[in-house]
């Protein structure tokens, strides 16, 4: 594994914006960003309250704590040292304005989904980023996972043929029922003019989605979508059901839901072609089932034989030792860091490097996202998915 500080001298420097820390999304990011040694996070933002911000700044030993965005970017602007790179993990209607200033700073970015709150913004976000030349990684964590690159892999090589169906499974339960900040209209991800205009859609929809998709190497077409709240007295959108068509006449089926009682995490993908099929469960996710049309299924491990060059790659230590949520979210800020060193040293970047979610990614998980709202205010019209790349 190169390191960063081997080809550059030093770490990349990363500053943040959001995630205190109580926040779970907080910690996942700070941790992950350092584990493989490519980032010290040396300057963020905190919360909105400019007092706890720079307290917890100093609490966590971050050199550079801020008060707000404003100070963080005036700040960068006028260090020795600035930052290489800004995480935004903040409310979902702060994500553009936020990267937009990161982007004309001129630091690379690494933003939570969903990637904006409508989507003329992400269109013009894809045209920033591109007129830029920076980086920009949306954190579909889950397309770390090294099974999920190898099925990936596998999928291009023509090992299961040509695609004909797709299904996506993400049940979870912890909103079963109404919770005591929901009732106290204290979290954001039940008000729409914060989180965007559907909450299963945007905080975990988007995931089934762009998991298809980077393994399948496709987008959808268009989609038909049943979507909705199934606890009585919540307002925000809990459960969907969408049927998905795509360009090459295949099918898919996504069943998304935050509502099922005893519902753990529940997130899968199962991809058939016209040679054989691949299955993935993410609560075991150092394996993968692949099933030949011509012979009977067999299981790949994480670390073990068989893996190819994407699988191998981010698989970091010996089989038998699980790699999970943290380690896959740990791999998209390595390909980020190895993108911005390669960048900074003039060097080509390894190809497999370049498999992190990007902007259009981040954009195609917007339109997702819209024809699935028009769908649901339309009874389940088929909607188009619009091209905003």
């Amino acid at each position: 594994m190169s390191k960063a500080y081997k080809k550059l001298g030093r770490r990349l420097r990363l500053g943040v914006i959001g995630g205190g820390p109580d926040s779970f999304i907080g910690s996942i990011h700070r941790s992950s960003a350092t584990m493989h040694e490519e980032f010290d996070v040396v300057a963020g933002v905190f919360s909105s309250n400019p007092e706890r911000s720079i307290a917890a700044g100093k609490s966590m030993g971050i050199a550079r704590p801020y008060g707000d965005p404003d100070a963080l970017f005036e700040g960068e602007a006028a260090a020795d040292e600035p930052i290489d790179a800004l995480a935004i993990m903040t409310p979902n209607n702060s994500h553009y304005e936020l990267s937009c200033r990161a982007l004309d700073a001129g630091f690379n970015v690494f933003c939570e989904k969903p990637l904006t709150m409508t989507e003329d913004e992400s269109a013009d976000l894809v045209k920033r980023v591109n007129a830029s030349g920076k980086r920009y990684c949306v954190a579909y964590g889950y397309s770390g996972y090294a099974m999920v690159r190898q099925a990936r892999e596998m999928v291009s090589q023509g090992v299961i043929g040509d695609i004909t169906m797709v299904q996506s499974n993400y049940v979870q339960g912890h909103l079963a029922e109404l919770t005591e900040s929901e009732l106290a209209g204290s979290n954001w991800h039940m008000k729409p003019e914060l989180a965007g205009p559907s909450l299963i859609l945007g905080d975990i929809a988007t995931h089934s989605y762009h998991l298809t998709s980077y393994v399948a190497g496709m987008e959808a077409s268009s989609l038909s979508a049943d979507v909705t709240a199934l606890v009585d007295g919540r307002t925000a959108d809990d459960y969907c059901g969408i049927l998905l068509r795509y360009p090459n006449n295949a099918r898919g089926i996504f069943w998304v839901t935050q509502a099922a009682a005893g519902g753990v995490h529940g997130l899968s993908f199962t991809i058939y072609g016209t040679k054989g099929g691949l299955e993935w469960h993410q609560e075991q996710p150092n394996e993968l089932t692949v099933r030949p049309i011509d012979k009977p299924a067999y299981v790949l491990t994480k670390g073990g034989k068989g893996l190819s060059g994407a699988g191998e790659r981010v698989s970091h230590v010996a089989i038998g030792h699980p790699e999970g949520y943290r380690e896959a979210f740990a791999n998209l800020y390595y390909d980020f860091a190895s993108n911005i060193v390669d960048d900074l040293t003039g060097e080509t970047p390894e190809p497999l490097s370049l498999w992190n979610p990007t902007v259009q990614d981040g954009a195609y998980g917007m339109a997702f996202v819209y024809a699935a709202v028009r769908s649901r205010d339309n009874d389940g019209e088929w909607e188009p998915l619009r091209d905003l790349t």
